[in-house]
Formats: structure tokens, sequence, C-alpha cells
């Protein structure tokens, strides 16, 4: 059975950085994009980037470019999630995602999901 495990969320300071790691399990991604969403309190899930099979293409939403950076290490089956510059709005569950298909920053529709690692940035 195929399976997404976050880590690497927590609290972290205005400014600050975290590096949110997403290993698959069950089956090799290697093939597949991969990507993060997050939903904050009270809003919709939001896409945030989405790499490519071969790292050759990434997607990132408005808000987190220049600041967020995705890579994924196939050997390991595993995408990871570099954010720096944190914000308060920032703040949010992060979900990893793999499989299906994606067409554009925004347009990424994911076959597989984890169950979320929280990132709190307070202010």
């Amino acid at each position: 059975q195929e399976q997404l495990v976050e880590s690497g969320g927590g609290l972290v300071q205005t400014g600050g950085s975290l590096r949110l790691s997403c290993t698959a399990s069950g089956r090799t991604f290697s093939d597949d994009p991969m990507g993060w969403f997050r939903q904050a309190p009270g809003k919709e899930r939001e896409f945030q980037a989405v790499i490519d099979w071969n790292s050759a293409v990434t997607y990132f939403a408005d808000s987190v470019k220049g600041r967020f950076t995705i890579s994924r290490d196939n050997a390991k089956n595993t995408v990871y999630l570099q954010m720096n510059s944190l914000k308060p709005e920032d703040t949010a569950v992060y979900y990893c995602a793999a499989g299906g298909r994606y067409y554009s920053a925004g347009s990424y529709y994911p076959k597989y999901w984890g169950r979320g690692t929280q990132v709190t940035v307070s202010s």
C-alpha cells in the first residue's frame, strides 16, 4: 500500500527556515511528479510546489516563489521542501503529494497524499 510520510514541521520565528521531507513507501515514484500543498485554518488546501520525475521542471505558487525550493532524491523516494524567509501567513498544515498529473503552477492533481505536518511561524 502506498504511503507518504511528512516530517520536518515545527515552530519557527518569522524570517526563519524549515526543511520538510516526505518519504514514500509501497511503490516507487521515480517516474511521477511529486509536490506540496498546504492548508491554513479555515481555508482550502492550496498548491505550493511541484517537481517532475527528473527534477527538470518545477512550479511554485506565486506566494512562495523565491522563498521556497523543491527537490527530490529518487534513490530515497523522497521529496523535500526548503522554506526560507518564513512569514506568519505560511502557517498551515503542509501535505506531501505524489503521482497524478500536473499542467502548470497551481494545476497539479495528485493521486496520493500524505497526512500532513504542521508548520507554525510566530511573529
